[in-house]
């Protein structure tokens, strides 16, 4: 057996799909358990600490904040309506890297680019065949 027979048997023919379903998975247990978790129990405390970028008024923001970083990752985890349930939270990722921390170098917020670059890869290539979305399809 060759070096390249053996990596397709190693790997597999499943490793796309495998992937998609490793970062949505992955990207999303990171988000609830840094984000969203901690927002929805301190809700108190960051009610007033949060920044209004766009003026909506704290609560209001609060309540987008918790939807993207509560809602939007389950539904990107089960993968059901996977693109549209990145785009919530990539805005939120949006217009806190260039609103709320436009002074932060790229090494400061490497973290929340590398979530919009997860999360970004999973908008456009969708969530691969082990997701509610391909059952649905099928």
């Amino acid at each position: 057996m060759n070096l390249s027979q053996w990596l397709r048997k190693l790997i597999g023919p499943f490793t796309p799909d495998a992937g998609l379903l490793f970062a949505r998975v992955t990207g999303a247990l990171l988000v609830l358990h840094v984000h969203g978790l901690p927002k929805l129990l301190h809700f108190s405390d960051e009610l007033a600490h949060i920044d209004d970028p766009l003026h909506l008024g704290r609560a209001l923001t609060l309540y987008c904040a918790l939807f993207a970083e509560l809602v939007c990752p389950v539904l990107v985890a089960v993968g059901l309506l996977t693109r549209l349930a990145t785009l919530p939270f990539l805005f939120l990722l949006l217009v806190s890297m260039l609103l709320v921390h436009p002074d932060w170098s790229i090494a400061d917020g490497q973290f929340g680019w590398l979530l919009i670059i997860v999360f970004g890869t999973i908008a456009v290539s969708g969530a691969g065949k082990y997701s509610v979305d391909a059952h649905w399809r099928a």
